[in-house]
C-alpha cells in the first residue's frame, strides 16, 4: 500500500507541474498569435487516452507518464514533423515570428516552474509555518557524522555561527558546507570551549565520496527498527520492523548517533548486533556496508524535541521566508551538479522510482507541497541545460540567431534534436537502470 502512496503523490505532483509548465508555452505562443497544434499531458506515442480538438488545438492525455508537450506549428521539435517544415513558412507559424518572441515562448515553461516553486514555498510557510531551531535552545548538542571528528567537530557540539554568520537553523550546516561553499564553523563544545573548525577546500568532495552526510543532525533516542530497505543487509540479516538495536560489538549504545558512529567505524565488516525482539534478547551477525550503513530506517525520537518551535509568520513574512527558502533550493540543486561529473555521483543517478520516494508513505500535505516546489525548481533548471531537445537547447540556437542576426540552418536544428532526444533517453534509461539495480541486486 505504500508504494502506491508514494506514486499517487508522485503522479499527482508531476502532472501538475507537467500541465503548468506547458501553459507556460502555450500562453505566450497564443498571445504572439502563433499555433499550437496539441497540448498534452503524458506522451502518447501510438495511441492516446483521450483527446478532443477545439479550435486549432488538440487537448489530450497520454498513457507514457514521462511529461508532456505542446506541438507549436513550425517549430523544429521532438515529432520532427518534416513535411510541416518543407513547406513555405506561414503567419502563425513559430519560425515566423521575430527571434525574441520565440525565445519568450521556449523561455516560458522555466519561467512558470519558477514562480510556481516560489508561489508553493511562500504558500506552504504561510499555512503550515515553520519550524524553528536555535543552537541555544539545545540541551545535548548536535549529532556530527564520525567521518568530520577528525576535523575537530565532535557529537555534543552546539554550532553557533557558519562562516561568520549566526546560525538560525542547525539543520542546514550540511548543505551551507556541501552546497554553498561553507568552511568555517564556529562551536561551543560540551566543556564550553569555544572554537573555529576550519574545514578543507574540497570537504564538499570528502562528504560526498565517504557518504558523509548529513554531516550535522538533532540526537536521536531511537536505535528500533521502522522499515527495512529491499535487499539491504538488514534484510539479508532477517532484522525485522520493531528489532531495537542495543550493542554492536559489545559497545552499548543510548542514542542513534552512536550506533551511526559504531557502524562507520566497521564499513565492510561483519559485526555482532545485539537486539531485542519483543521480549528476548538475541544476537545476530549483520554485514555492514561500505557506506557504513545495514539498509534501515527508524522513527526519529528527537531528545530535544521541545527545542523546536513552530513559528507561524504574518503574510507579509511570509514572503520573505518563502523566497528565501526558494532561493536555498535554487543554489543547493545547482550545487549538487559538481558532484553529478564523478563515479559516485554516476551511480547515485536516480529515475521515477527515486523521486516518487522523496515523498512519505502517508499522505502529507505540508510535505507533498514542499516535495511539489523543489521538483518544480528542479525541473525549471534542467529544462535550462543547453541540451538540444530541452527547453535550453532551443535558447542557445534563438541567441545565437540574435546575437549573429543568422538563423541556425534547418538541417542543423534537426540533427541536433535527434542528437539531443538521444542524449535524454540515455539519460532516462542510465537513471531508471540505477533504480532498479538498486531495487533488486544491491
Amino acid at each position: 500500500m505504500d508504494i502506491w502512496i508514494k506514486a499517487a503523490q508522485f503522479i499527482l505532483s508531476l502532472s501538475l507541474l507537467v500541465i503548468l509548465h506547458e501553459f507556460g508555452h502555450f500562453i505566450p505562443a497564443k498571445l504572439f498569435k502563433t499555433r499550437v497544434e496539441k497540448f498534452y499531458l503524458f506522451f502518447n506515442p501510438w495511441f492516446s487516452l483521450f483527446k478532443k480538438k477545439v479550435g486549432d488545438t488538440e487537448w489530450g492525455i497520454g498513457w507514457l507518464p514521462l511529461g508532456g508537450f505542446v506541438k507549436i506549428a513550425g517549430m523544429v521539435d521532438e515529432s520532427m514533423d518534416k513535411e510541416q517544415l518543407a513547406q513555405p513558412a506561414q503567419p502563425w507559424e513559430f519560425r515566423s515570428k521575430p527571434a525574441w518572441q520565440r525565445l519568450i515562448i521556449m523561455l516560458g515553461g522555466v519561467f512558470v516552474n519558477v514562480v510556481v516553486g516560489f508561489i508553493i514555498y511562500i504558500g506552504v510557510v504561510f499555512y503550515f509555518g515553520v519550524e524553528r531551531l536555535e543552537p541555544s535552545s539545545l540541551k545535548h548538542g548536535v549529532a556530527v557524522h564520525p567521518y568530520v571528528e577528525k576535523y575537530g567537530l565532535k557529537t555534543g557540539d552546539y554550532i553557533l555561527s557558519v562562516d561568520g554568520e549566526s546560525t538560525k537553523n542547525v539543520m542546514e550546516v550540511t548543505s551551507q558546507v556541501m552546497f554553498r561553499g561553507a568552511k568555517d564553523i564556529k562551536v561551543r563544545h560540551a566543556n564550553g570551549r569555544v572554537t573555529t573548525i576550519h574545514l578543507p577546500e574540497n570537504i564538499g568532495h570528502e562528504l560526498f565520496e565517504n557518504s558523509a552526510f548529513p554531516l550535522i543532525s538533532l540526537r536521536s533516542s531511537s536505535t528500533t527498527v521502522d522499515s527495512i530497505v529491499p535487499n539491504s543487509n538488514a534484510q539479508k540479516a532477517k532484522l525485522q520492523k520493531g528489532d531495537k538495536i542495543l550493542a554492536i560489538e559489545g559497545n552499548e549504545i543510548a542514542y542513534f548517533d552512536e550506533l551511526q558512529k559504531l557502524l562507520y567505524l566497521n564499513k565492510s565488516k561483519s559485526v555482532d548486533a545485539k537486539i531485542l525482539r519483543v521480549n528476548d534478547t538475541i544476537v545476530m551477525k549483520v554485514n555492514v556496508t561500505k557506506e557504513g550503513t545495514l539498509g534501515f530506517m527508524t522513527t526519529q525520537k528527537m531528545i530535544d524535541i521541545e527545542s523546536v518551535k513552530q513559528y507561524k509568520p504574518s503574510f507579509v513574512e511570509s514572503f520573505g521566508l518563502g523566497i528565501d527558502l526558494a532561493l536555498n533550493t535554487l543554489s543547493d540543486y545547482t550545487g549538487q551538479f559538481k558532484y553529478l561529473f564523478t563515479k559516485k555521483g554516476a551511480s547515485s543517478l536516480g529515475g521515477f522510482a527515486s523521486m516518487g520516494n522523496m515523498f512519505p508513505s502517508t499522505w502529507d500535505w505540508e510535505i507533498f507541497w514542499m516535495r511539489t516546489a523543489w521538483i518544480s525548481l528542479a525541473l525549471a533548471i534542467m529544462n535550462l541545460l543547453p541540451i538540444p531537445a530541452l527547453d535550453g537547447g532551443h535558447v542557445v540556437f534563438l541567441l545565437y540567431e540574435m546575437v549573429t542576426g543568422k538563423e541556425a540552418p534547418q538541417k542543423v536544428l534537426e540533427i541536433a534534436q535527434y542528437v539531443g532526444i538521444v542524449l535524454l533517453l540515455s539519460l532516462m534509461l542510465y537513471a531508471n537502470g540505477n533504480d532498479v539495480y538498486r531495487i533488486f541486486f544491491k
